[in-house]
């Protein structure tokens, strides 16, 4: 004889048990979908960044201001001018089809910021038509190539190419 019940009566006590269990599956996939979707919704129109250029930022008029922002392009030739102190800048970003916008960053630039540096600046644009900048960053190349072991270091062309990427004339 077999232990196991397989009468039709346990059958029946069985299937309401599987009936509960697959009923609070669901049921619970259906409460963490609503919260995830709750909480994605509610949260990320206050996280997003965007990444404008100054043409896309004058197209956005006054959707721009207060949002959060990172603004990028080139300093514009001419329009650097320090704050007093050490920390503080301002400039005009400009991009590729000469749209320009005027920059109040605070704090201390990069050492390598000037004039004709690619820049993102991370900020919101003001009322009163400046972008308000609270962190600056510079985009430079790579390439730099370490001299080989052994190898004669120029440092004159060192300090030339340095003068040179700074807009300096170099000293003869």
């Amino acid at each position: 004889m077999s232990d196991v019940n397989t009468s039709p009566v346990s059958q029946e006590l069985r299937a309401p048990r599987r009936l509960n269990t697959r009923v609070f599956a669901i049921a619970a996939l259906a409460v963490a979908g609503a919260a995830l979707l709750a909480i994605t919704a509610g949260g990320i129109g206050q996280n997003l960044v965007y990444y404008w250029g100054p043409t896309e930022l004058h197209a956005a008029g006054p959707r721009a201001i207060g949002a959060t922002i990172r603004l990028g392009g080139v300093v514009a030739p001419g329009s650097i001018k320090q704050g007093q102190g050490v920390s503080g800048v301002e400039f005009e970003v400009m991009d590729q089809k000469g749209a320009t916008v005027h920059v109040k960053c605070s704090g201390v630039p990069p050492q390598m910021f000037r004039e004709h540096i690619g820049v993102v600046v991370e900020g919101t644009m003001t009322k009163d038509g400046h972008f308000a900048g609270n962190r600056l960053m510079v985009s430079h190349g790579n390439d730099y190539k370490a001299p080989g072991e052994g190898d004669k270091v120029d440092v004159r062309k060192m300090i030339e190419a340095a003068q040179a990427s700074e807009g300096a004339k170099p000293a003869k």
